[in-house]
């Protein structure tokens, strides 16, 4: 099953966060468990099924005039909804369109955050299952294989995955500019506020040491606690908070705000002079903007989060036009490596040709090496000749015997 047919066509059908509303994206989504079943309904001798948050696409290979329609009822069907509704929603790529997208994709060129660096993993695992499930053929894996490489080179040759593009994100490279390594760091949430979970998520995702969870109201830091799996801490004494930290996420909603200065250079001393980095998650703010003054302090409220990711979007921005140059220059290596591999039967033809009437002309010649090369030379000019004659279009004859012999080369030897 997973060779697929000798000679066929590449076609990708799909629906992405551009052209397909979330809700048709969540009825055609699709859990790893569930894609075995799926590739064995679709039946296709080559296949995947990609599922991601912005995207769900089948790519596959075979007789391109049956792809097409057959993805497009599975889809329809998927979606529970008529094949006429569903087609102004979803693509049809093939061709050069089809290589260029697969290789925008998967160098996040694509994605609803440009530079986004899951979908590769995305790809890969899709890759995976439909390895697993016997739906990639030498045409698939070549193809993919091009697509990782391409991938490889617009994250090394450009710099599209560097900076944050969210507030969470800008929260993560603020503290890394300021502790480098978080395995040794404290972070402490205090307060119950979305983005403070939020932010607080993001350091245990980047590997924070530990995180203490506190909030005024002591059920609301039980759960937090629970939440995280972490441990709970009383609210009561605020400075011995802040002293643990290394990382203060606050995000009280206070009517009036809960840092002041002087609680800062208290828990400043505990620490021995530390610095501290204090991230102000609320609106309006929980910290006295006068703490932005106290030494060893680095305060940052969510107006100052959000020009990080800003400056982080305009950079991504920036390197997009070189990453779409590379994928261009990978789209045109894997289109002249394909041309090679499809001539190559007819250069092993004319190679045997020209060897077989290599061998008739020396033994016709005796052994006589000049009378023999020019038996072959005539020989090999016979038929192309009768055949030049008779062209309708003689100039592009022309021109194609000039490339295949380089005759321009040897009219400018001097």
């Amino acid at each position: 099953m997973g060779e697929g047919p000798t000679s066929g066509a590449f076609i990708l059908v799909g629906a992405n966060h551009r052209q397909a509303p979330l809700s048709l994206r969540d009825l055609l989504f699709a859990e790893d468990a569930e894609i075995p079943a799926i590739l064995k309904e679709l039946a296709l001798p080559q296949a995947l099924y990609l599922a991601t948050c912005d995207r769900v696409e089948i790519l596959c290979y075979g007789d391109p005039q049956d792809l097409a329609p057959r993805c497009l009822a599975f889809l329809a069907k998927r979606a529970g909804i008529e094949a006429q509704a569903l087609e102004p929603q979803i693509y049809v790529k093939t061709g050069e369109g089809l290589i260029r997208h697969l290789f925008a994709v998967a160098s996040g060129l694509d994605s609803l955050v440009i530079g986004e660096p899951q979908v590769l993993g995305q790809v890969k695992a899709a890759h995976r299952l439909a390895k697993d499930a016997g739906t990639i053929g030498s045409e698939l894996e070549g193809l993919l294989q091009a697509t990782y490489a391409a991938a490889k080179r617009v994250r090394s040759e450009t710099r599209i995955g560097e900076r944050p593009v969210s507030m969470a994100a800008a929260a993560i490279s603020v503290g890394r500019d300021l502790f480098g390594d978080f395995r040794q760091m404290t972070a402490v949430l205090l307060g119950d506020g979305d983005m403070g979970q939020l932010v607080a998520e993001n350091f245990l995702k980047s590997g924070v040491g530990h995180l203490l969870v506190s909030a005024p109201r002591p059920a609301r830091a039980v759960a937090l606690a629970k939440q995280f799996d972490v441990p709970s801490a009383p609210y009561d004494d605020l400075v011995w908070l802040l002293s643990q930290a290394d990382v203060a996420l606050v995000a009280l909603s206070a009517p009036l705000p809960a840092i002041d200065a002087p609680r800062i250079q208290a828990a400043l001393k505990k620490r021995k002079r530390k610095p501290m980095l204090i991230l102000d998650l609320s609106i309006p703010g929980d910290v006295d903007a006068a703490v932005e003054r106290v030494e060893d302090a680095f305060l940052y409220d969510l107006d100052d989060l959000e020009r990080v990711a800003e400056e982080g979007l305009s950079h991504r921005f920036r390197e997009a036009d070189a990453a779409w140059l590379l994928v261009d220059e990978e789209v045109a290596d894997y289109q002249r490596m394909q041309a090679g591999k499809a001539a190559a039967p007819t250069i092993v033809r004319l190679r045997t040709h020209f060897e077989t009437m290599r061998e008739q002309a020396l033994k016709e010649a005796g052994g006589n090496a000049e009378r023999a090369t020019k038996l072959m030379m005539n020989r090999l000019l016979h038929a192309p000749s009768e055949i030049l004659r008779d062209q309708p279009d003689m100039k592009a004859a022309e021109k194609l015997l000039e490339q295949l012999f380089r005759l321009d080369d040897e009219e400018k030897k001097p």
